[in-house]
């Protein structure tokens, strides 16, 4: 499925958005992430091209942002399979700078491996150096961590995972309220070039804008070689700051 937004003749202002797996990985608002990308991108004077990825599609060749979502453990079962077939294409799309947003289920398995809490181990893709092991305890509620690169990252987990990072990625964030990747550290989500992963659903970027322009301007500046937003409506973009600003401070007085 292709879905455009703003189109315009002439105009090679798109920006390609490939959700994977939304099918089967789209759960606790995950999708609202691809809204806030294609609601940004029109903002800043761009085109949204949204492409699906679903288990036997066609894999797209023409990819500027990936975007999966969490869902539960069947749906990691019926996607694995599908998932280590076009593995290479995902590790090439990183390793080529690709921006990308992976969430809770497709975090875990972008990394080495899911390990069940029962011995069950699902291979991951070994996109990300990282690995998940299965636990009694489900870490559930809001979650507020702190970025050098982003600030303040406002969102909410339930997952039962233990991730536990290698030296090949770095956290996304130190976390000051809630878990994160485990009971263990205090970190949560992992960064590698332009891949951004996180256990926070919510979604996630609604609460969280700079990292949505962080993933688009990656896309258009790989693209095009320069980020030169085109804004709509400076009021609008006015607004939406002003919005987002009240929806993270409403966020950060949330209860665990």
């Amino acid at each position: 499925m292709s879905e455009t937004l703003n189109p315009a003749a002439g105009d090679d202002r798109t920006i390609n958005i490939l959700q994977l797996y939304p099918r089967d990985m789209n759960i606790y608002g995950d999708w609202g992430n691809v809204l806030v990308l294609k609601q940004r991108l029109k903002w800043h004077g761009y085109t949204a091209n949204v492409l699906d990825y679903n288990p036997g599609d066609g894999f797209p060749a023409d990819v500027d942002l990936l975007v999966g979502g969490g869902g539960q453990d069947s749906g990691q079962v019926v996607i694995q399979e599908d998932l280590q077939t076009i593995a290479p294409a995902l590790r090439a799309m990183a390793e080529d700078d690709v921006p990308m947003l992976a969430i809770c289920g497709l975090y875990q398995l972008f990394g080495r491996f899911f390990k069940t809490h029962t011995g069950t181990v699902i291979p991951g893709i070994g996109l990300l150096d990282l690995e998940t092991h299965g636990g009694t305890e489900r870490l559930i509620g809001n979650v507020l961590s702190v970025s050098e690169e982003f600030g303040e990252i406002h969102g909410y987990e339930n997952h039962s995972g233990q991730t536990f990072l290698g030296p090949g990625v770095k956290p996304l964030a130190q976390v000051r309220k809630g878990e994160g990747n485990n009971s263990k550290d205090t970190w949560e989500g992992a960064r590698y070039r332009n891949v951004v992963a996180s256990y926070l659903h919510g979604s996630l970027l609604p609460k969280n804008p700079a990292i949505a322009d962080f993933l688009l301007q990656q896309a258009v500046i790989r693209k095009f070689g320069a980020f030169e937003p085109r804004p709509e409506s400076a009021s609008d973009l006015d607004e939406l700051a002003r919005l987002s600003e009240l929806a993270r401070q409403h966020a950060s007085q949330r209860p665990r």
